[in-house]
């Protein structure tokens, strides 16, 4: 039986902060730029509680950092799900590039 180590734990969170960031570069509509920032958000997670299970220096602040980026996610989402839904109430599409006239 193998075990999972840190370097393995580390990949995981890399591979899902770089899928986020390509992601949120790649798609033009918001909902594909919020779930890349939800990708990002999920790596940095990961790398949190991976520290704080392979490393006594860190027995439960991982776990606490990672329990906060959750909730700063949920109210992220939140938000930016309603300024989405106002957007295509004003202009009938969720793409990112038709924001033009929001620059001030």
């Amino acid at each position: 039986m193998t075990t999972v180590g840190l370097q393995e734990v580390l990949l995981v969170g890399a591979v899902l902060f770089v899928a986020g960031i390509l992601c949120m570069v790649t798609k033009r509509n918001a909902i594909g730029v919020l779930m890349g920032t939800e990708l990002v958000l999920n790596g940095a997670n990961v790398n949190f509680v991976a520290f704080a299970y392979f490393h006594n220096l860190f027995n439960i602040e991982g776990q606490i950092f990672a329990l906060f980026t959750i909730i700063m996610a949920a109210a992220e989402a939140a938000i930016a799900l309603a300024i989405v839904l106002n957007f295509y109430n004003n202009h009938v599409t969720v793409d990112v590039d038709a924001a033009e006239d929001l620059k001030g």
